[in-house]
């Protein structure tokens, strides 16, 4: 059951799933002032920039 939970996580985090958790964490620590948007928000706003800026991308 360890190795399952090991692989979700790995996956998960290839995939991007704790990006949104850490960014919050982020912007708490560190912009504590600032409003921080919803997850919605916070994947539209990662998408538009990556549109914006394609050199990251494999394709």
């Amino acid at each position: 059951m360890r190795v399952v939970r090991a692989v979700i996580w790995w996956f998960d985090s290839i995939l991007g799933g704790n990006d949104y958790q850490r960014y919050v964490q982020h912007q708490r620590l560190r912009h504590p002032d600032t409003a921080v948007p919803s997850e919605r928000e916070y994947w539209r706003q990662r998408h538009d920039a990556s549109e914006r800026n394609p050199q990251n991308r494999c394709c």
